[in-house]
């Protein structure tokens, strides 16, 4: 007989033993978290459609730009979104489509919402994901460093300067690295663009180049804003695993500082930041609006403030819905991995 077809023994009390409540824990553990996920998903959904309705303002006569329009072709405007059904039908039409993957037709573009989201995203993963692999490499290593040299004069230098540039707006760091290095300070001359993607005109390998140039000021300003968070994190989980007896037993054996800290510590210590790390991750699908913005970079938070200005409704709920729902992958990932990295977690 083989082990699985061996009967499960039971306690006196009638529970389940402890082998069998282990092989059916991690399988609960993920439907409780997908189901979650699958709730947040629709109520995101939902709050996607009323929410943006709130704002004040016509999207029909913001669309026709100030001009003499007759109320026959506003109201033919109104019939071609579908702005002059009840809301209950709007609504329903939407969550309808939405389960199709059907955003919509943005009212300003007059394309579908999924094709103007599928053209922003790759400028959008460039910028963001470009700075998410330089902050978070940064972070996990001065933050180990920190806790490793824990009261020296370099953490209380490194942390404190991540405290601050955490603290610091991006918008605000973005206008000033623009004012100092783009636009140039009396006799400094400006060294990179002042906003874009690229100039224009080039291509092969001098586009690669331009586009990088045009990169250097917006991924700067995320770098110095959320490498922060990552290394605060770190930091901390470090410091609390440097007292453990583990660590005094490989001291004991005789490894070297550096080993002990490269082998033992830092590996048990990275867990938080792996959540810290996927929460990122997902935000990293959404951008950061405001840089975008300052920036002028042809991105996905350019474009949902280029919507939210009209408002385009249906590109507005699109991609707060791509937004919201990249970080809740993203964080579903995160519990579903996290008792694989620690098997006292969903047990």
């Amino acid at each position: 007989m083989t082990v699985d077809a061996t009967p499960v023994p039971a306690e006196k009390d009638g529970t389940v033993a402890p082998r069998a409540r282990g092989r059916t824990a991690y399988p609960r553990y993920v439907a409780g978290k997908v189901g979650g996920a699958a709730v947040s998903l629709l109520a995101v959904l939902v709050t996607s459609f009323f929410l943006f309705r709130l704002i004040p303002g016509d999207p029909v006569k913001t669309m026709t730009g100030g001009r003499q329009v007759s109320q026959e072709q506003l109201a033919a405007y109104r019939r071609e979104f579908g702005l002059d059904l009840p809301l209950w039908r709007q609504f329903t039409d939407y969550c309808g489509k939405a389960l199709t993957g059907d955003l919509g037709t943005s009212y300003q573009f007059r394309a579908p919402v999924v094709d103007k989201i599928t053209e922003a995203l790759p400028n959008t993963l460039l910028l963001t994901g470009t700075a998410f692999v330089l902050y978070t490499a940064l972070g996990i290593l001065l933050g180990t460093r920190s806790a490793w040299r824990h009261g020296r004069l370099g953490d209380r230098l490194n942390t404190g300067l991540a405290l601050t540039l955490y603290s610091v707006p991006s918008f605000w760091l973005g206008l000033l690295l623009i004012i100092t290095l783009s636009v140039g300070v009396g006799p400094v001359p400006g060294l990179f663009p002042t906003g874009g993607m690229e100039s224009g005109g080039k291509e092969g390998f001098a586009y690669a180049v331009d586009v990088a140039h045009h990169l250097v000021l917006p991924v700067v300003t995320l770098v110095a804003v959320e490498y922060g968070q990552t290394l605060l994190v770190t930091r901390s989980a470090l410091l609390d695993e440097m007292g453990s007896d583990y660590l005094t037993t490989a001291r004991a054996k005789g490894l070297r500082d550096d080993l002990v800290r490269r082998r033992h510590a830092v590996p048990n210590a990275l867990l938080p930041t792996v959540t810290l790390i996927f929460i990122n991750l997902g935000r990293t699908v959404a951008g950061v609006i405001l840089v975008e913005t300052v920036f002028s970079w042809p991105g996905l938070g350019g474009l949902f403030y280029q919507a939210l200005s009209v408002p385009d409704l249906p590109l507005v709920q699109g991609l707060f819905f791509v937004f919201a729902a990249a970080v809740i992958v993203m964080n579903t990932l995160a519990d579903l991995i996290y008792p694989l990295l620690d098997p006292r977690v969903g047990r």
